[in-house]
């Protein structure tokens, strides 16, 4: 017998009418009576107010970004075909001197807009951090109503009955309580 096989089975013994196809009344409201819910975090998150309000901004900066490394993109083009039309009046060790300088601004500007990328791939990351965290006390309500013992994720379960999924369940007390999770001090978040 398994650990999780004990584990219902010992829960069974202890609450017959719950749970593993004992239906209550508060499964007809949509609220399972059971010790093991799933949940889709994934939708949980981008389904949610809040994760629909991290997605959008994400969405700006990213846009932002993108729209000023086009504009970088083509002004050190330029700056390329200026200097290749130089080569032919300038002084070797001039234009050699030319192109390091060059060679260098396009690697620090490369560095430097992987940078913003790379801060923009931390704050989404960072939010979704602070959004599961922000979750934790509502999921935990939804165990104490449900009387379950585990939420686990939808995703590593391999078979379960779709009544114990409460990720509808948990987006809706979410958007209720935490709507779009705006934090009034925090600084503006549309920039790069």
């Amino acid at each position: 017998m398994t650990l999780l096989s004990s584990i219902l089975l010992q829960a069974q013994e202890a609450a017959p009418n719950v749970g593993l196809g004992g239906f209550s009344l508060e499964q007809n409201l949509g609220i399972p009576k059971s010790l093991l819910l799933t949940i889709h975090s994934d939708r949980m998150f981008s389904e949610s107010e809040y994760g629909q309000r991290i997605a959008r901004e994400m969405e700006g900066r990213s846009a932002v970004l993108m729209a000023e490394n086009r504009r970088i993109e083509a002004e050190l083009r330029a700056e390329e075909l200026d200097l290749a039309e130089r080569r032919s009046t300038t002084d070797p060790d001039a234009f050699r001197a030319l192109a390091q300088s060059f060679d260098q601004k396009v690697q620090e500007t490369r560095s430097t807009q992987e940078a913003k990328f790379l801060e923009i791939t931390n704050a989404r990351d960072e939010a979704r951090r602070e959004f599961r965290q922000t979750s934790i006390p509502i999921l935990e309500q939804i165990m104490a109503e449900t009387g379950a013992a585990a939420i686990l994720e939808q995703s590593t379960v391999l078979l379960s009955a779709d009544s114990i999924d409460v990720t509808d369940l948990a987006i809706a007390r979410i958007d209720a309580i935490l709507g779009e999770g705006l934090d009034e001090d925090a600084p503006d978040s549309n920039q790069p």
